[in-house]
């Protein structure tokens, strides 16, 4: 589409008429453009003064500037939200713009499973078993070596070493459980076998059984116990000379599985937020940002075309006209819009971290004591009666 030379006093925004197209379906966006384009018309001295730009310079510099506020947003949010948002599916149906993001337990639960793995108490990695043969005459035993042929690809972690004794559940004995029927009869009734310790569910407290069990188990740990062992970088020295062969058993870790930093909920996947680069947040739409914000864009897009208007006029420092020639105002032009740009940035930062998650609770906080410290001074009532 042919254009003037110099801006024309008036315009007619179209789709297409954008360099990217961000905005041009945002209807707010497309019925702000001819505004914006005549205001910063008026703002660099139209009419009194020509302006050598076209409508579609000042739809480009509001297209720029609303892409800038919308990233100047975004980086503040993908900072504030990343450790939250890190191992969530990526795309385009779960795209965080303009939304709420609540921050979760998930990452501390992550970590805490790393914890419970080494504590034996939970975890996300397979705790695996194993076994190998003591004999005669032989104290040391190198649990790698032994334990070689298992089918594991890396290096393994001894956790746990015992003997696979006889289960307390095997011993466990309900001294209430009499009847005509005697007590193994009446157990053998219910279906369960000589031994087992259901019949007492339905006559005593579950607790009452666990405690039973407890105290069988430690009785055997500390009155049992036929040898001790000593665990050294996987070497296993027992204590004392075993006198016979028997079955040492031991539970274990492949440390590739426990050590690997691509774990299952971050695996690094394309389709999953792993680092600032990914994580889902888009152009903002122009119709949803409120009017401090548009205000913001407004002010840095006139920057914007001032500095655009510089570089047309810095082409030539001075144009010759009758009897003389006059200079143009391009350098100061840019020097202007460089300050204005660099101002408008510094301001919406500090703006974006005075609302920060940590600056709020820190002001909720101080907010909190002083009203506190007021309620102190408060007079207590004196009631005669």
């Amino acid at each position: 589409m042919a254009q003037e030379p110099i801006w024309a006093g008036s315009s007619s925004f179209s789709e297409g008429d954008t360099p990217w197209g961000f905005y041009d379906t945002d209807t707010e966006f497309t019925s702000s453009a001819d505004k914006f384009a005549d205001w910063c018309a008026r703002r660099l001295g139209y009419p009194i003064m020509a302006v050598e730009l076209q409508s579609g310079s000042f739809y480009a510099t509001f297209e720029e500037s609303v892409s800038e506020y919308s990233a100047q947003v975004n980086q503040f949010n993908i900072r504030e939200n990343l450790l939250t948002l890190q191992g969530q599916a990526t795309g385009s149906d779960n795209n965080v713009t303009h939304k709420r993001i609540t921050p979760t337990l998930g990452r501390s639960v992550q970590l805490s499973k790393q914890y419970g793995t080494e504590a034996g108490v939970g975890g996300d990695v397979d705790i695996k078993k194993g076994s190998i043969t003591i004999h005669s005459g032989s104290q040391e035993y190198d649990l790698n070596a032994l334990y070689a042929d298992v089918s594991e690809s890396g290096a393994i972690e001894i956790k746990r070493v015992y003997y696979e004794g006889t289960p307390a559940m095997q011993r466990f004995f309900d001294p209430y459980a009499t009847t005509g029927y005697g007590t193994i009869n009446m157990v053998q009734g219910f279906g369960f076998g000589n031994y087992s310790p259901a019949v007492s569910f339905t006559l005593m407290p579950i607790f009452e059984d666990l405690l039973r069990v407890q105290a069988i188990e430690l009785n055997d740990a500390i009155r049992k116990s036929a040898y001790s062992f000593n665990l050294v970088n996987n070497k296993v020295r027992i204590f004392p000379d075993p006198e016979e062969s028997s079955t040492l058993y031991f539970d274990y870790v492949v440390t590739n599985d426990r050590d690997n930093p691509l774990q299952a909920d971050y695996s690094g996947s394309v389709n999953t937020i792993s680092d600032y680069s990914n994580v889902p947040y888009d152009n903002m739409e122009y119709k949803h940002i409120n009017d401090v914000g548009r205000q913001w864009i407004r002010k840095y897009g006139l920057a914007l075309t001032k500095e655009l208007l510089g570089i047309i006029r810095s082409k030539y420092g001075t144009i010759p006209i009758p009897n003389a020639e006059t200079t143009l105002d391009g350098e100061t032009l840019r020097s202007e819009a460089a300050a204005e740009k660099e101002g408008l940035i510094t301001e919406l930062r500090e703006t974006l971290e005075a609302t920060s998650r940590k600056a709020m609770l820190e002001a909720d906080k101080d907010e909190a004591e002083f009203l506190q410290e007021k309620l102190n001074k408060v007079p207590y009532p004196i009631y005669i009666g």
